[in-house]
């Protein structure tokens, strides 16, 4: 495992353990724009336990996605109690719309996995490990290549991110209307 260990330690509390690095890197990243494609990553531990391989036709993209609840516009018209309520429930987590968005943004490259880098009060910043569908260097590696031939794999609730949201993080007593999908089983 070698230095990786003591990388994943300092990220553990990074406000503690980096400290002022922490801070810098905040403020950098609050002045860039909502995407951004990167060189490396910035959680080099991190990337390479989700299958980042630093090769070509591998990206890493840096998505910024507000926090706080989803609100409807302002309701209008009657009394009607089901219309009451303002908070619109989404059934994504807001690393799958990262992932989303950032898709959409690189139409050519498929979404291998992400994670969390930093969060604030109003925004959050994820890292996204991207593959090119079509790099003679991602259809030669197995995993990758396996990967790159999923098409739209993000809207359709495959990475990691989607896989929880779907509820497909547990298995057997308590999940068995969970398979094959939430919408396979209403009634």
């Amino acid at each position: 495992m070698g230095y990786l260990k003591y990388v994943r330690k300092l990220w553990q509390q990074p406000q503690e353990n980096l400290g002022d690095a922490y801070r810098e890197l905040l403020l950098k990243v609050r002045r860039e724009p909502v995407t951004v494609r990167l060189e490396r990553p910035t959680r080099i531990d991190r990337a390479r336990s989700l299958g980042y391989k630093p090769k070509n036709g591998v990206i890493i993209v840096r998505q910024r996605v507000h926090r706080g609840g989803k609100m409807n516009p302002d309701i209008k018209g009657g009394r009607r109690t089901a219309h009451s309520s303002q908070q619109k429930v989404i059934k994504k987590n807001y690393q799958q719309i990262a992932e989303e968005r950032a898709a959409s943004k690189y139409k050519n490259c498929e979404v291998v996995n992400s994670y969390l880098l930093l969060k604030d009060g109003k925004s959050a910043w994820y890292e996204i490990i991207m593959v090119d569908r079509l790099h003679p260097e991602v259809l030669a590696d197995k995993q990758l290549a396996g990967i790159a031939k999923q098409h739209n794999r993000v809207t359709r609730g495959l990475t990691s991110a989607g896989r929880k949201a779907r509820g497909l993080r547990s298995k057997g007593q308590g999940a068995e209307k969970l398979r094959p999908s939430k919408n396979a089983h209403e009634y």
